[in-house]
């Protein structure tokens, strides 16, 4: 998620600057305790392992979940290179140091080219991508978690959606006309596409959370046997 599409959408806490290095969201400081608790049902909390963040923005989220997993490495990757910076500083805060320098992704590429293990991750997290991104990014994202998930994996996705064709409440179909209208390839995407998407990589949705603010958490899990 690029720091241009941010400041889009969420007014800065404090301006970015090269003393402090952090740029920081109130969305991500409000929804964060959120996503943790459900990170907390599925992530194993003695076993070591991996967990990759597929569009890590500032690094708020990654930062703050590290501290309470710190059995797991977490690598935060971002298309846009100008959010390094902050994702760094962030990091560099996490007393269990288990986050790891960030590395530079473009979900529409194989993950061939990420200069990553395959099928290394035990979970993989993408958080606020699929709406404010085009729709290539979402099938995508979901062919290469295939790919770099281990047997068993899973993905965590976090944001508004759509499902069988309905958006709701208002607020959300007024957030989605405002996308569309900034961008035609934006827009909230419906639960059963992503679930049509998934099941053509061999993976399927386990799992939906509500949580505030009319978004979900969706869990994709891909079997063991793959």
């Amino acid at each position: 998620m690029s720091f241009q599409l941010l400041f889009s959408f969420f007014l800065p806490v404090k301006p970015f600057t090269y003393l402090c290095r952090k740029i920081s969201y109130p969305a991500c400081e409000r929804n964060r305790s959120f996503i943790l608790n459900v990170l907390q049902e599925y992530f194993n909390p003695s076993q070591n392992g991996h967990v990759l963040e597929i569009g890590s923005g500032t690094g708020q989220h990654i930062s703050y979940f590290a501290n309470f997993f710190p059995h797991l490495k977490f690598q935060p990757s971002e298309y846009d290179e100008y959010l390094f910076n902050s994702i760094e500083a962030y990091a560099q805060e996490v007393p269990t140091k288990n986050v790891r320098k960030p590395v530079k992704i473009d979900i529409t590429t194989d993950s061939k080219t990420w200069n990553l293990e395959t099928k290394l991750f035990d979970y993989m997290l993408n958080i606020n991508m699929m709406h404010i991104s085009p729709y290539n990014c979402t099938t995508r994202l979901f062919q290469n978690a295939s790919e770099v998930l281990k047997p068993g994996g899973m993905m965590i996705t976090y944001g508004p959606y759509a499902h069988n064709g309905i958006i709701e409440p208002q607020s959300n179909i007024d957030f989605d006309k405002g996308l569309r209208r900034q961008n035609p390839e934006w827009g909230l995407r419906d639960i059963n596409d992503l679930q049509e998407i998934a099941e053509a990589v061999g993976m399927r949705l386990v799992k939906k959370h509500d949580l505030p603010a009319n978004n979900k958490c969706l869990i994709w899990l891909k079997p063991a046997n793959e």
